[in-house]
């Protein structure tokens, strides 16, 4: 199973039937899986923290610590995933509406190639 073959559903099942095996759904009020994704999110920083950008973007290329962003990702995706179970919100329609927004907010000829509207690189 991979990006290609795994829908949101099926991800959204694997966290729903991990965290009722537990009963865990005790303990995951929106609040406490918002701080706990905020946590998470944070170890994932820690292995960029002091690096360049060049530097962050070859740490793929470095098997070990690819491995150790990816299970502080999964921990990112999983918190994400679980707050949507726990408020029945639809991943899919909420980042397709986000993403209609943003595209609306950074039209592509202003933006592209910028960071913001302070960027004087154009």
């Amino acid at each position: 199973m991979n990006d290609h073959s795994t829908t949101v559903h099926e991800l959204r099942e694997v966290v729903r039937q991990f965290v009722q095996a537990r009963d865990w759904e005790q303990f995951h009020a929106p609040k406490n899986l918002s701080m706990a994704l905020a946590i998470e999110a944070a170890e994932l920083m820690e292995h960029f923290q002091w690096l360049t950008t060049d530097a962050s973007r070859a740490l793929g290329e470095d098997a070990e610590k690819l491995a150790a962003v990816g299970e502080e990702l999964a921990d990112v995706l999983s918190y994400a995933i679980a707050i949507a179970n726990e408020l029945d919100l639809d991943l899919a329609t909420l980042l397709r509406d986000k993403m209609k927004k943003n595209a609306l907010k950074y039209p592509v000829e202003e933006y592209r190639g910028r960071f913001g509207p302070d960027d004087k690189r154009q």
